[in-house]
């Protein structure tokens, strides 16, 4: 028992940190700096003051953030869901695989042609900085959300091209020495990981969503735990059988996001809060794996100062934006997804990845990674507020909603529907009895701003409204409540 005291001071120091954590949240919202850039930036700094934080080893902190990011990009595709992804499912799909390889290349070329960096490692460290995070860009925001495909967009882009990066850095490291010889093996190992990724996922998350519906627990609280290691099973499932265990669990929270099963609230709460857990460990962890004073070696500061500029007003804009040209988005629109590229933890995790390789020039490569990194979630996420404002894009707020009030039944409810009433749709600015639902539809609740309205028949609905409807036909709701449709007819 000699061991409790200094390990309740462990714990202690854990949790103080931990508070200091959630509450940076408020302080980063103020300063318009990401949280995750405090957490980054605060542990390098840590480390550096006390180098005992920064003995954990490379593969440690790797396997720790590989789960904390399976846990982020489950929780990211239920958060999209399958109705907001289908709405730009070629858009997500193009601009995150080929958006990644030209960002790849045209780092690689940049680095080694510049700055004179091995072809091996350029390569290595273009895919590394080639992926987005959307977590930098929602937490800058604050409480403010993207609305329309833009946000779709955002956020699908980043879930999809941190397994592409993920994969592309696996396969390249996997392929021995650089060159054209190595292409066909680079390629062909690539496409079998997200070709079994995606099939493990889809059918992972069917099953996931079955035993869901039809496999009772006897406590409301593993409800969401099975859902976790359900999730994290497709991940390691997939990973086994030599794919992408982050394109499953990625895929499989896609699938789920928009289905019904008992607890599903409560399911999708704790994953939120789960992923808000992960982000804080992945870069408090990757902050504590670099020592600032490295970065003056071999001018890593610089190169990679020099490459975060290229990267945001050059190679993102342009290469970026020629990947982009096909999609259909408002010049606003497109302006401000190309310069919301940014970057986060994946990059870090990507370049332990080479660290472990033990590739000459790896530690370098690390830290222009590191740097990188920083620029982009302090100067490009802090100038985001300003650059939506600037280019009008729509955001709507979204507070915290602490009370609830809730209906449980013991049997699923037929024909009982929740929607949020979309801008355009044939039901905003409708009254309760012009609603374009047939005569068996109900309006039950109408949920405004947190606050619950009296629903009559001269009631109006909104955009952002959320209506609780009793009825049977659930495909022709659908399209009232959440389609655009054209009123000028």
């Amino acid at each position: 028992m000699t061991d409790v005291e200094p390990f309740g001071r462990v714990i202690l120091l854990i949790a103080l940190i931990g508070t200091l954590a959630v509450l940076s949240n408020r302080f980063g919202e103020r300063l318009r700096v990401p949280a995750p850039a405090i957490f980054l930036l605060g542990a390098a700094v840590a480390a550096g003051i006390w180098p005992r934080l920064g003995t954990v080893s490379i593969p440690t902190v790797e396997k720790i953030v590989t789960v904390a990011l399976a846990v982020i990009l489950f929780d990211g595709g239920m958060h999209i869901g399958r109705r907001r992804f289908r709405s730009a499912a070629g858009a997500t799909v193009w601009l995150g695989v080929a958006g990644t390889l030209v960002t790849t290349a045209a780092l690689a070329l940049l680095a080694h042609y510049a700055f004179g960096i091995d072809w091996r490692i350029a390569m290595l460290l273009g895919t590394a900085l080639a992926p987005t995070d959307p977590a930098v860009v929602f937490s800058v925001l604050g409480r403010r959300e993207i609305a329309g495909r833009t946000g779709t967009l955002l956020e699908g882009e980043s879930g999809a091209n941190d397994p592409v990066g993920i994969a592309l850095m696996v396969a390249l490291i996997g392929a021995g020495a650089a060159g054209w010889s190595t292409a066909g093996r680079v390629t062909l190992e690539f496409l079998q990981q997200m070709a079994i990724g995606a099939a493990v996922g889809v059918a992972g998350g069917m099953a996931l969503l079955f035993f869901m519906r039809r496999v009772p627990l006897p406590s409301a609280g593993l409800y969401a735990l099975r859902v976790l290691f359900g999730a994290l099973m497709i991940y390691g499932l997939a990973t086994v059988a030599q794919g992408s265990g982050f394109l499953a669990v990625f895929a499989a929270g896609i699938l789920l996001g928009d289905e019904r099963a008992p607890y599903k609230r409560e399911i999708e709460r704790f994953h939120s809060s789960l992923a808000s857990l992960g982000e804080i460990v992945a870069f408090t962890m990757l902050g504590l794996t670099i020592r600032l004073s490295d970065l003056r070696d071999g001018g890593a500061l610089w190169i990679g100062l020099l490459l975060a500029v290229a990267l945001a007003l050059v190679i993102r804009p342009v290469f970026g934006g020629l990947v982009l040209w096909p999609i259909r988005l408002q010049r606003n629109e497109r302006v401000f997804v190309l310069w919301t590229g940014l970057k986060g933890a994946v990059p870090i995790l990507l370049g332990t990845f080479i660290l472990q390789a033990g590739l000459p020039g790896a530690h370098r490569a690390y830290a222009i990674i590191f740097v990188v990194v920083a620029f982009s979630v302090v100067v490009q996420g802090g100038l985001v507020p300003t650059l939506a404002h600037r280019l009008h894009i729509p955001l709507r707020t979204v507070e915290p909603e602490p009370w609830s009030l809730g209906v449980r039944f013991q049997e699923e409810p037929e024909g009982l529907h929740r929607y949020q009433v979309a801008a355009g749709s044939a039901a905003d600015g409708a009254t309760v009895d012009s609603l374009p639902c047939g005569e068996d539809a109900w309006v039950s609740f109408v949920i405004r701003e947190g606050r619950l309205l009296p629903v009559r028949a001269d009631t109006e609905m909104r955009a952002g409204d959320e209506v609780l409807v009793l009825a049977d036909d659930a495909p022709h709701l659908e399209a009232v409540f959440t389609e655009p449709t054209d009123k000028s007819g």
